[in-house]
Formats: C-alpha cells, sequence, structure tokens
C-alpha cells in the first residue's frame, strides 16, 4: 500500500484542516492509500516526527481554525541543516513514504520545490491569507481574513463616528495588499495604503482634510503591514525569520502619530495582527481547501510532482511551481483605481 505524508508549513491559516481531511478521505475512499502527517512542517519530516492519519483521526477537523499536524518556519537549507535534502530522503525511507503533500506558502512551497529539483516526489498546495502566490486565483484563508478585517472595520466605524477620530487599522499583507485593498472596499475605508503604492503622507493627510471641510468627522484608515511611505521606511523593522523576512508589524503606530500631527485630528489605530489566522474558516474556503486537498491527492496518485494545485477561473489546475513562485502576485492596478473612486 503506497503511503503519502502531509505537512504544513509557515503560519497558521484558516482552511488547513479542511485540506488534511479532504486528502485523507480521498486517499483511503476512493485510491486504497495510507497517510501519515508530519508534525511542525518541515522540522518534522527532517527529525520523522509523525502518525498516522485516518478518517477516524480526522473526523470533525473541517470548521477548525489552525492545523492539527502544527506548523513551523523550520528550513531544511537555511544553513543550520547539514544537506537537509539527504534527511529529508532519508526520513521518508525510514517512514516508509512514497511521496510528500506539502501545504503552505512561497517558503513552504519553495523548499517543495528544491526537494522535486532532488528527485523526491513533493505536491504543493498553495496556502497563504495574504493572496499573494502566482498562477491561482485565490488562495484559501484569504477571504476569511477579508471577512476579519471588514468586521473589525465596521466596528472602528462606529466608535469613529461617535468621538469624531480619525481611526487606522493594519491589516497583514508583506508585498501585497489583497487583504488591505478588499476588507477596505467592503468597509468603506477613506484611505487604503498597500506595499504596491508607496504613499505620500500630506496626500493622506489633505484627503482626510477633505473630508472634514466636507462636514464628515471622522475617518478609516486601513493599512498593509508592508505600505511604505514615498520618502522611505516610517517604523523600524530588525528581526528575521529563518527565510530571512523582516518581521513587519506597527507602521499604524508611526500612522497615528504622523497623521494626528500633521491634522490636529484625534487619532487611534488598531493592530489586527494574528487574529486574522484564526478561528473557523468561512464556507468559501472550506469548499475551496477541500477541493485543493483532493487535487492534490490526485496529483500524488498519478506522480504530478513539482507542481501545485490551483484554482483558476472555477476549476482546480496543476501548475509548475517553478512558475507558482517566480514572482509574487500583486495588486491589479485596474482594482486600486476601482477603490480610489471611494476614497475620501
Amino acid at each position: 500500500m503506497a503511503r503519502i505524508g502531509i505537512l504544513t508549513g509557515g503560519g497558521d491559516c484558516p482552511g488547513l484542516n479542511a485540506v488534511i481531511r479532504a486528502v485523507v478521505r480521498s486517499g483511503v475512499r476512493e485510491h486504497g492509500y495510507s497517510l501519515v502527517g508530519f508534525r511542525n512542517g518541515w522540522a518534522g519530516v527532517l527529525e520523522g516526527n509523525q502518525f498516522d492519519l485516518t478518517i477516524q483521526n480526522t473526523a470533525g477537523i473541517l470548521p477548525r481554525g489552525g492545523t492539527i499536524l502544527g506548523t513551523s518556519r523550520t528550513n531544511p537549507f537555511s544553513g543550520e541543516v547539514a544537506d537537509g535534502a539527504a534527511q529529508i530522503r532519508e526520513s521518508l525511507a525510514e517512514t516508509g513514504v512514497d511521496a510528500l503533500i506539502a501545504i503552505g506558502g512561497e517558503d513552504t512551497l519553495g523548499v517543495a520545490l528544491r526537494l522535486s529539483q532532488e528527485g523526491i516526489g513533493v505536491v504543493g498546495v498553495p496556502k497563504t491569507i495574504d493572496n499573494d502566490l502566482a498562477q491561482t486565483d485565490f488562495t484559501f484563508g484569504f477571504h476569511t481574513a477579508v471577512q476579519i478585517a471588514t468586521d473589525a472595520i465596521d466596528r472602528l466605524h462606529t466608535t469613529a463616528e461617535s468621538h469624531h477620530r480619525v481611526i487606522v487599522l493594519e491589516v497583514m499583507g508583506r508585498h501585497a495588499g489583497w487583504i488591505a485593498l478588499y476588507s477596505g472596499m467592503a468597509g468603506g475605508a477613506d484611505a487604503i495604503l498597500v506595499p504596491e503604492r508607496p504613499f505620500d503622507i500630506e496626500e493622506v493627510c489633505d484627503r482626510l482634510r477633505r473630508r472634514h471641510a466636507g462636514g464628515r468627522t471622522f475617518s478609516i484608515v486601513v493599512v498593509a503591514e508592508g505600505a511604505q511611505p514615498a520618502g522611505g521606511e516610517l517604523a523600524g523593522r530588525q528581526a528575521t525569520d529563518a527565510f530571512g523576512h523582516v518581521r513587519l508589524g506597527g507602521i499604524a503606530v508611526e500612522l497615528e502619530r504622523e497623521l494626528e500631527q500633521r491634522t490636529g485630528f484625534e487619532t487611534r489605530m488598531t493592530i489586527l495582527g494574528h487574529v486574522q489566522r484564526g478561528g473557523t474558516p468561512t464556507a468559501y474556503d472550506r469548499v475551496l481547501a477541500t477541493r485543493f486537498g483532493v487535487a492534490a491527492m490526485e496529483a500524488a496518485v498519478h506522480g504530478r510532482f513539482g507542481q501545485m494545485v490551483a484554482l483558476q477561473g472555477s476549476e482546480i489546475e496543476l501548475v509548475e511551481l517553478e512558475r507558482a513562485l517566480a514572482e509574487p502576485k500583486l495588486l491589479d492596478p485596474a482594482l486600486y483605481e476601482t477603490a480610489e473612486i471611494f476614497f475620501g
């Protein structure tokens, strides 16, 4: 009986458990395979830290947030691991695993691509609330994060209006402003600041002044954590993870100070942070994650390694990991221009 391993790497995300459940049920019921879960991402594969996944022990996980497998940002190719590919090959041989399904974002899938190039059978499943992976229209978890952010904007509107304040909401988005733009449009934000478009702080202030001059007594500004002013960084960012990414977060603190000083309007900020990652996935993300899981199992069964499942239009397709990771998927300029119509 063939054995397929599953791992979840990088940040947690609503819908991970739905993928795991779909892989297990598809693998067992449709193909007669056995499934193995590796704990804590690539760390579990390196250490051989695994357990059998069955229909019984994955029952009831569809609506649960997080991942029953645990996750980490371990990078087998960071230099801290001696010959990561060889260790992974040995671990898979010892556990009798024939191929892997790796669920993750650009870092997890980047490792999957390198292992595939080393001759190890890996199929990728795209996971990121940032929705910045290329070759797929959407990644699961994104719609849940947008809904959480939109709910926050709706709530912040009432307190901003009551206290006549400017409120800055910081959401996730390192390289791409998909969450900021979608939630800002859905929540009726008065300004949306995204990484793709360096902003002029004075232009933002002028927009707020015009609103107040027109009789509005409050404003909502949504900013992605990776947004930057045209003149350079506002917030200090130093620490990095195992993949070399700077830890972001805190631009809303600087914007709060700058906007209040420059306009005289009382300003408060809220950083939504990891709330966006947690909790139960929306119905859309449960369905998308389930479809991805079934398609990933099919790809593994047919030896379609080095590829990633992707949503293109209404269909689930397979795309080369190399193409998916070539560059991040940034905002459509036309979509941002649509949002600008409603600013201020």
